[in-house]
């Protein structure tokens, strides 16, 4: 049965988000401090794993089951010429995903996770958003519950990251529509165009606003007028594992978008999220402080595909491992202090 039957049941969910468990962060931060060092010494570290605790609902947490999650969807905004390649791109690049040659496939295997990708109606690109909706309600639904049905319940960790050609023009949508300001402030590059690409995509922008101005301020609306399936299911994905109670590492732009679409209300949707980078993409960093997510890493990476997120979900393992693993001043017979 999916997730979210009716737009009125996505709304629910989003309204209805469960709090961290904060005994089992408690406790957490009670072994911490009695680990064989100076409180705080070592950083985000200490901050991560507390983080970990209260999402997973045990004091000493643990990845033993994670997943890199990878949508994929085209675009009807491609027409417009906002991407430097074709959008026959995104089904290539799918299929390198399946033949293990992608740059996600190497990073999530040193990062100690599953990956699957989850194509969305790849022959059938979206709507030409400046025009019309991106997408149908009924679509827009589908695309939701696609990324909840993707969430085991079971997972310790889940990284989200997309592929779609275009895609960077419907994140800088997403985020005009949710937070305001002008083109200007979300148009970049993405998959490397020029300024007269940049300056298409800031038209591209002025029009997806005005088709869409009457259109009501939602979450699923947002969505739905200026996403894309791909990040529709992030979306998805995202509110699902706030209810099965799974941190969330976000890759860059595109995927911080899907949540910003959530957040623009609802901003405790991100209390369950790490960003694991902020990414080239000028707009990103941007976003990540209008969510007020400090990002985990700063490699000048742009890629998508969640390759920075799972670069990061290395730096989670050693936060986790150190957590777990350090001896208590008892254990070790330290004074302290």
């Amino acid at each position: 049965m999916s997730l979210f039957p009716t737009i009125a049941a996505f709304e629910a969910a989003l309204a209805s988000l469960p709090a961290v468990d904060q005994a089992a962060r408690d406790a957490a931060a009670a072994r911490q401090a009695q680990l064989t060092k100076p409180a705080g010494s070592l950083g985000r570290l200490e901050d991560i794993a507390l983080f970990m605790a209260g999402w997973q609902g045990r004091a000493r947490p643990r990845i033993d089951h994670g997943l890199a999650l990878i949508f994929a969807g085209n675009h009807g905004v491609t027409r417009h010429g906002v991407s430097a390649y074709p959008a026959e791109v995104t089904a290539q690049m799918v299929a390198n995903f399946a033949s293990g040659g992608a740059a996600i496939n190497a990073l999530a295997g040193a990062a100690g996770l599953d990956l699957r990708v989850v194509p969305l109606d790849l022959d059938r690109p979206t709507a030409d958003f400046t025009i019309e909706p991106a997408m149908s309600e009924a679509d827009c639904l589908a695309a939701l519950n696609a990324g909840a049905d993707a969430v085991d319940p079971t997972l310790d960790l889940l990284l989200l990251g997309e592929m779609g050609i275009g895609n960077t023009t419907a994140a800088a949508a997403l985020c005009l529509r949710s937070f305001g300001g002008t083109p200007d402030d979300w148009v970049g590059a993405g998959t490397g165009v020029d300024a007269h690409g940049q300056m298409v995509k800031r038209q591209v922008l002025d029009l997806a606003m005005a088709c869409h101005a009457d259109a009501p301020r939602t979450a699923f609306e947002t969505l739905r007028c200026v996403g894309g399936r791909e990040i529709a299911a992030m979306a998805g994905a995202m509110l699902a594992a706030r209810h099965h109670h799974i941190p969330v590492v976000l890759d860059g732009f595109v995927c911080s978008a899907a949540l910003g679409a959530m957040a623009a209300g609802t901003p405790d949707i991100c209390n369950h999220v790490i960003a694991g980078h902020r990414s080239a993409e000028a707009a990103h960093g941007r976003l990540l402080k209008r969510l007020v997510l400090t990002p985990l890493l700063d490699l000048d990476m742009r890629l998508g595909e969640g390759s920075g997120g799972a670069v990061a979900v290395a730096v989670i393992r050693s936060a986790l491992a150190m957590h777990d693993q350090m001896a208590t001043f008892t254990d070790a017979g330290v004074s302290a202090g």
